[in-house]
């Protein structure tokens, strides 16, 4: 089995993209010292500048990180390991092919069950359909080659 690496995200962003988040968010957080070091008098009075400044600096860190492509959503496929990483925020998870115990596949998620019955959801939604059943046939083919039970489930509401 060849590794398989998917992007999770809608679109890819191009390099000059992620540059330009990169220097607006150090704009944003620069702004934010700069407005701390000589508005300080003013802020006390004031405390929707305290907000202002807070804002500015997690939403710069945030561009920052997206630049730096800390951001990206994506599940790579390997011969022994599944690393899923689902959110823009938290890390990623590694999941090693002798701890997941069964994979419940549904038209718009994979549930990725271990020994201790710890579930892991990979929610894909409707925006970026194209990437679901080259995903899906990839996890399949990892179950099949660790000997991992497959359950293809249909959603109910």
């Amino acid at each position: 089995m060849q590794p398989a690496h998917f992007n999770l995200d809608p679109k890819e962003n191009s390099r000059f993209v992620r540059i330009l988040q990169a220097i607006f968010g150090t704009v944003c957080i620069a702004i934010a010292i700069y407005w701390l070091i000589f508005q300080y008098g003013s802020m006390t009075a004031d405390p929707t500048m305290w907000i202002t400044m807070v804002f500015l600096v997690l939403f710069g860190a945030y561009q920052i990180a997206a630049g730096t492509g800390a951001t990206r959503k994506y599940i790579s496929i390997e011969q022994d390991k599944i690393i899923l990483k689902k959110s823009s925020f938290f890390p990623s998870v590694t999941l090693p092919a002798d701890v997941i115990r069964k994979l419940e596949i549904f038209p718009l998620s994979i549930c990725f069950i271990s020994k201790n019955n710890k579930k892991t959801v990979l929610r894909f939604g409707l925006n970026y359909t194209e990437i679901i059943n080259p995903v899906k046939d990839s996890v399949t083919e990892f179950a099949e080659k660790n000997g991992i039970v497959v359950e293809e489930k249909k959603e109910e509401i």
